[in-house]
């Protein structure tokens, strides 16, 4: 399993393998040819509500992501979307945030990866 993270902006390479935009809103800029989307899972962005608070501020990123688990968690898209990046799959989640060491990609990315684990070893999800 592969679960790459990268901003919609950047251009699609071969080994993206399945390209999913993971934001409430569609990029600015950016034209639904150019963006060369498998699909787009709105759902799973972060509500309007969190978005506007968080507003990409970094000091808020622990409570963000804490704010942002708690959404997932009760979020049945989340095993869909995971089913995308199980096995030898790969799975690159587009955002459009330009910081890229705070946004929801990331988080989303670690929880579908323990969301993968915990389903490899039998777990509950």
């Amino acid at each position: 399993m592969t679960i790459a993270v990268k901003r919609v902006y950047e251009p699609p390479e071969p080994d993206d393998g399945t390209r999913v935009l993971v934001d409430r809103l569609w990029p600015r800029g950016v034209s639904k040819g150019r963006a060369h989307l498998d699909r787009w899972c709105k759902e799973v962005a972060p509500s309007t509500e969190l978005r506007h608070w968080f507003h990409h501020e970094p000091d808020r990123f622990a409570e963000f992501e804490r704010r942002y688990r708690a959404e997932l968690a009760g979020n049945p898209e989340v095993a869909e979307l995971a089913a995308l990046g199980a096995g030898d799959a790969r799975l690159t989640l587009l955002y459009s945030a330009r910081d890229t060491e705070h946004n929801q990609a990331l988080v989303l990315r670690d929880v579908l990866r323990g969301y993968l684990d915990d389903t490899a070893s039998g777990s509950d999800a």
